[in-house]
């Protein structure tokens, strides 16, 4: 195992081990061709060096980069970079309601149901009032053939009756705002974390790789809480722009 005693240079003594904290920022100068595709990573010694770590914690932290089929270990030779930033079609988190159910239209990724059940749900205060009952759907989304997403949306009960074939087989946000329904208030939060054994396993991601997790609230004019999804992206498919003068 690494030296829980090295903590020297841009590691830090957080729970997440070394390893991990050095994969990430390897993963980062590959992305920004910092070191280019085809090119040859510095040997072992010199990173051992510049991070002030064991050669374990390096070997650790390249052997997660080779599962990710970023580098490849070459013994006697070196570790060469394999391919750098991965060209997919973004998730766009778009800022308005509008915007997010428009870039979903027309979007025919793979659905496979991972759940269909009535499930608890938490809320707060802030979110709005309770519906009496919501309709639970726990999904893994895939584009181009690539898992993106895990995510489990909650459907006011009554909502979801009214379209059930189409919510079950169809992007939900767009299905949704098909209905006869007005929705008075919309927020959507963003947090950054990395992919536990769940997530790195539903979405074919390793350990410890960067994800997004997204949560959305739509309220009706009486306040009531109509729709609910936590969703998991990968952070490779998240895109956020914001016009920061409008």
């Amino acid at each position: 195992m690494a030296d829980r005693g090295e903590q020297k240079g841009l590691l830090n003594a957080s729970p997440i081990p070394l390893y991990l904290q050095l994969a990430d920022i390897f993963r980062y100068r590959i992305e920004r061709q910092i070191w280019a595709e085809g090119s040859m990573l510095p040997s072992i010694e010199v990173l051992m060096k510049e991070f002030s770590v064991s050669r374990v914690t390096v070997r650790q932290a390249l052997q997660l980069l080779s599962r990710s089929g970023l580098i490849q270990v070459q013994r006697g030779i070196g570790t060469l970079v394999l391919k750098g930033t991965t060209r997919h079609s973004p998730v766009k988190m778009e800022t308005t309601l509008d915007a997010m159910v428009e870039a979903y239209r027309g979007d025919k990724p793979v659905v496979t149901n991972i759940s269909d059940s009535s499930a608890p749900l938490c809320l707060t205060e802030s979110d709005g009032i309770p519906a009496q009952s919501y309709h639970h759907l726990r999904r893994v989304h895939a584009r181009d053939g690539v898992k993106y997403c895990v995510i489990s949306i909650y459907l006011e009960k009554k909502l979801f009756k009214k379209a059930e074939k189409r919510f079950r087989n169809e992007i939900i946000l767009p299905v949704l705002m098909s209905q006869d329904i007005t929705v008075a208030q919309a927020k959507q939060s963003i947090t950054i974390s990395k992919a536990d054994l769940e997530v790195s396993r539903l979405l074919d991601l390793p350990l410890g790789d960067p994800i997004a997790n997204v949560r959305r609230v739509l309220v009706d004019p009486d306040k009531n809480i109509i729709y609910v999804a936590e969703a998991t992206y990968r952070g490779d498919y998240i895109h956020l722009e914001m016009d920061l003068k409008a």
